[in-house]
């Protein structure tokens, strides 16, 4: 499918709910960033902008991309109605192309999953690379199917945290994989159902 197909889709589903105003941040984010002194973070496929938040909140300066054009100026709004405009810059990159520019402390990757064709290993490369030493690379992955998802093909196949690690194939003396596992906890979908789901965690650190 075309980038226009690509950037169409994702503005289509943003642009089908309301903005956000207060949007939450991920859990595994949460859970993995609250003891690291804050730095500079790049917040891969920032969607409502709830990671980007958190994270500027808490002093990171965020470089936050996404392929919809909405979401970036979306974001861009509601940081500087939140008081953080200053840590964060939303930029709109489609990442089969272009990746973002500079070294980082955080690459938080979440749910990085499209329709369209994406080279996600490369992706995922370019983020270990563009890591500082002692800079993390966050990647949470769906490890099952929401009810509320817009993926529903039953023969869908998540890959393990330890097959992502695998694809991305990075130089173990450069960079060391500190977490893979597959927690289990109970989410809250857009409509207010919930549903108990499986997360993929992989956690790279760049260590020299």
């Amino acid at each position: 499918m075309s980038d226009t197909d690509a950037a169409t889709f994702w503005d289509g589903v943003y642009a089908a709910r309301s903005a956000a105003v207060d949007p939450r941040p991920n859990v595994r984010l949460t859970e993995t960033v609250t003891d690291l002194p804050p730095g500079g973070a790049l917040d891969l496929g920032c969607g409502d902008g709830g990671d980007t938040l958190w994270l500027a909140r808490r002093g990171w300066h965020v470089t936050a991309t996404d392929i919809s054009a909405t979401a970036v100026e979306r974001l861009t709004a509601l940081a500087r109605s939140h008081g953080v405009g200053d840590r964060v810059t939303a930029v709109r990159h489609d990442l089969r192309e272009s990746f973002p520019r500079g070294g980082f402390d955080l690459v938080s990757a979440h749910y990085l999953h499209t329709p369209f064709d994406l080279d996600r290993a490369a992706v995922l490369r370019s983020a270990a690379h563009a890591l500082r030493p002692d800079g993390r690379l966050l990647v949470v992955d769906h490890g099952s199917t929401a009810p509320w998802s817009w993926n529903q093909d039953a023969d869908t196949r998540y890959p393990s945290p330890r097959e992502v690690a695998t694809g991305i194939d990075l130089d173990t003396s450069t960079w060391t994989v500190e977490r893979a596992d597959a927690p289990r906890r109970t989410a809250t979908g857009p409509d207010g159902r919930t549903a108990e789901v499986t997360d993929h965690v992989l956690l790279i650190r760049r260590t020299a």
